[in-house]
């Protein structure tokens, strides 16, 4: 990578923000497809891909999921919703008793690409990991073994929220051995 692209990659990362207000305006297929092949790019464990995600754009749904989220009902005020799901079976191939957790890090790496393809693209989005996986799985007909894990509410920004404060790498970059100056 050269700089001017590393320049570029931390300008996006340092611009995206957790969005809970959401113009109307609609995304549309083409540019939900760049946030798709964005978490199809994303690296997984063994190249399982074990990750997957359902689009939701039907505002009963998204207004399930909301309630899902145990009432974060901006979540239904956004144009679309991206549940990213954790795909066990598929995982379970190749890793047996750590299938569950390398899925859920497919399914998460994933969605991080998506985020950052969105802000890139002018979009904004909120991680949800707070929610009633049984009654998201109940809801969106998800099998038994694919586990929801996020939801993504996605759509254009109807707000700037300011920069939230980062730690200092001291405090949780630990050289060679684990440290306490960053407890």
């Amino acid at each position: 990578m050269v700089a001017s692209d590393y320049d570029t990659l931390t300008g996006v990362m340092q611009r995206r923000r957790s969005v809970r207000r959401y113009a109307r305006e609609t995304i549309s297929d083409a540019l939900l497809d760049k946030l798709l092949t964005a978490a199809r790019l994303a690296p997984s464990a063994g190249n399982l891909q074990a990750r997957d995600f359902i689009v939701v754009r039907d505002p009963n749904m998204k207004h399930v999921l909301a309630e899902a989220a145990y009432g974060q009902f901006f979540v239904a005020m956004a144009p679309v919703v991206l549940v990213g799901c954790a795909n066990i079976a598929r995982s379970r191939k190749a890793y047996g008793q750590r299938a569950e957790l390398y899925a859920v890090q497919d399914a998460t790496i994933a969605a991080c690409y998506i985020q950052l393809a969105a802000e890139a693209l002018g979009v904004a989005t909120c991680w949800i990991g707070a929610f009633d996986e049984k009654r998201v799985s109940s809801s969106l007909k998800i099998p038994l073994d694919i586990r929801p894990v996020l939801m993504l509410p996605t759509g254009y920004p109807d707000e700037s929220p300011e920069p939230t404060v980062r730690m200092e790498l001291s405090r949780f970059a630990h050289r060679e051995l684990w440290s306490s100056v960053g407890a």
